[in-house]
């Protein structure tokens, strides 16, 4: 399996030490548990991302019409109307 070195400070080593201690586990468990949860987050948030531009782009006119002040202005910029 792949493996990755971090550096961490003193301080954060004591602080991951101290929580890894009151889980009851170990740092290694620990940093990793705490990546993925990271890892599974971040792919949560671009999936809601791209559902937010599909639903906007499905619904553009209509944000257009309900919120006409804040369509873009000027030359090359906004839709063409």
């Amino acid at each position: 399996m792949p493996a990755l070195n971090v550096e961490f400070s003193e301080r954060e080593l004591e602080d991951l030490r101290q929580i890894a201690k009151e889980r009851g586990t170990s740092m290694k468990a620990l940093v990793r548990e705490a990546a993925a949860a990271d890892i599974v987050r971040h792919r949560a948030l671009q999936e809601g991302a791209d559902v937010f531009r599909q639903f906007f782009a499905a619904h553009a006119d209509e944000f257009a019409a309900a919120f006409p002040e804040d369509e873009p202005t000027g030359t090359g910029e906004g839709r063409a109307a």
